[in-house]
């Protein structure tokens, strides 16, 4: 017991030490941590095992999908709604059919099915790495929401491709209607158990009062009510938890109380500091394994297929992404879109930010040892070395070149947005107006009568305390005054918040920039 706690005590501290490092050379940390794992695991003696890929699935990724989804904007969400579908769902399926014929082609002894497995396995970006990547770089927010909203859902649609090729792998039998029909199936359920948890903790939250500890608790087990609930009725744990997450982000203004939600943020920001950086550690750390496992092939051989594999996922990501500017402006003569402009630029980007992660590599232990017919299951080993390959050409690779590609594009905001700073200064101007406002229309007469009735009962006062108690100091109403004060403060607080859900649904503001001000109102009524 000891020595497995000083495992993990070690394994925080080396986290703790990277993403320190990966700060000063303002490296994304997840790049960091897999080079980090990937060298640590060749230190002599270092006790090595894998990772159960439930554990990744059931403990690791409902908070970390719920992390992603919370800071996730609605409003730009559902603007790009069309194209972040397409990307998480048509692209996912166009990715799994390229590689499952490019396997078939490159590598000797593949099937067609197994080529589909590892095209499940290899096609979703992942939203972990994305969100964390994405969070060091000045790109369009129209890109970032577009990234971040595909990364969120398109593991519901490779883990079907997925599970139906495993079946076909054992069986020998696949049907592609029946995988079509299963995605809808799963993914109506999985929006409809997240939304039906969501909706019970909001009732929670709207009528009872709940003490910080009791707020955080209930925060922290929500992405694992959603989850467990999808995943027994069959449904899509993953949906359920981004769904739910989003439509309890979108309300959280209005049910949460600030001291509750302080609370909530910085044990939620240590969470995700926990579990982020011990989930790309555990990716580093996993090749030895992989490695030593190959049968039929040797490693060179391996680790070229998984470059070539590698090619082949940025190479129909790169072309499909940059086809979809001239579709969307053909597409435009017949329905409305969110943005019929031509551009190239920032489709290049959206190409090449498909960054793979955990999901990945959790989706590839989970093939089984021994198959249905109690043979070891085919290409097993391969499956996992190239998987790995891919997570580090496109995480490592692609995550570190991805600031001189944006750099050497040249890339500018095509909304023509105000940067952050002078929409924060806005947004403040339109929160002083209010409080000015409710001051002027509410509590002028209040305050002139307020002062006519304290002054004459103070002239009272302070004659009777004269007569009876002479030389006494008269204090009681300062008091007053204090207490007036602070309820006129805290009540304008409430107007401010007010008129910034209303700027919230406004396309001109940033949602970060809405969070930083309403943390500062949450400051403020802290302080009072």
């Amino acid at each position: 017991m000891l020595y497995l706690l000083s495992l993990c005590i070690g394994l925080l501290l080396v986290v703790c030490l990277l993403i320190t490092l990966s700060q000063r050379l303002r490296i994304a940390y997840p790049i960091l941590l897999v080079l980090g794992g990937l060298v640590i695991s060749f230190i002599p003696g270092l006790p090595h095992g894998t990772v159960n890929p439930e554990l990744i699935f059931t403990i690791f990724l409902p908070p970390l999908l719920c992390e992603a989804a919370w800071f996730t904007s609605w409003k730009d969400f559902w603007r790009w709604r069309r194209i972040i579908g397409f990307l998480a769902i048509g692209l996912v399926f166009l990715t799994a059919s390229g590689v499952a014929y490019a396997s078939l082609a490159l590598i000797p002894g593949f099937t067609l099915a197994l080529g589909f497995l590892l095209g499940g396995i290899v096609s979703p970006p992942d939203a972990v790495a994305a969100t964390s990547i994405l969070r060091n770089l000045s790109l369009p927010r129209r890109l970032t929401a577009i990234l971040e909203g595909e990364s969120l859902i398109n593991d519901a649609s490779s883990l079907i491709v997925f599970q139906f090729a495993l079946a076909a792998v054992q069986s020998g039998i696949f049907i592609w209607y029946e995988a079509l029909a299963s995605f809808l199936f799963v993914t109506g359920l999985g929006i409809g158990a997240g939304l039906l948890v969501a909706l019970g903790f909001y009732m929670v939250y709207k009528w009872q009062v709940i003490t910080p500890g009791t707020h955080t608790v209930l925060t922290l087990i929500t992405p694992y009510v959603m989850y467990v609930l999808a995943e027994v009725i069959h449904g899509s744990g993953v949906i359920a938890v981004v769904s739910g997450t989003l439509w309890l982000s979108y309300q959280s203004n209005r049910v949460f109380i600030s001291h509750n939600r302080q609370q909530a943020r910085s044990t939620w920001n240590t969470v995700g500091f926990v579990l982020n950086g011990t989930v790309f550690l555990l990716i580093g750390l996993q090749l030895p394994l992989i490695s030593k496992a190959l049968d039929e092939y040797s490693l060179y051989q391996a680790v070229r297929y998984g470059l070539l594999i590698s090619l082949v996922v940025i190479g129909i990501r790169l072309v499909v992404t940059l086809l979809v500017s001239p579709f969307t402006h053909f597409i435009s003569r017949f329905i409305t879109v969110a943005d019929k402009r031509l551009y190239w630029r920032g489709p290049f980007v959206l190409g090449y930010a498909g960054m793979r992660g955990v999901v990945s590599l959790a989706a590839a232990l989970s093939i089984p040892v021994i198959s249905r017919s109690g043979q070891p299951f085919p290409q097993r080993n391969l499956l996992l070395i190239i998987t790995f390959i891919v997570i580090l050409v496109t995480l490592v690779g692609q995550g570190l070149t991805l600031p001189l590609v944006i750099r050497w594009l040249g890339i500018k905001d095509p909304d023509h947005l105000r940067p952050k700073p002078e929409q924060r200064a806005i947004v403040h101007r339109h929160l002083a107006m209010a409080a000015l406002g409710r001051l002027s229309d509410v509590y002028s007469l209040q305050i002139q009568r307020n002062a006519l009735v304290s002054q004459l009962q103070q002239e009272v006062e302070r004659t009777t305390k004269l007569a009876t108690h002479p030389g006494e100091t008269d204090t009681s109403n300062q008091v007053h005054d204090k207490a007036e004060v602070h309820r006129i403060r805290l009540d304008l607080l409430q107007i401010q918040r007010q008129k910034l859900t209303q700027l919230r649904h406004l396309k001109d503001y940033d949602e970060e920039v809405i969070r930083y001000w309403e943390e500062q109102l949450d400051l403020e009524e802290q302080r009072l």
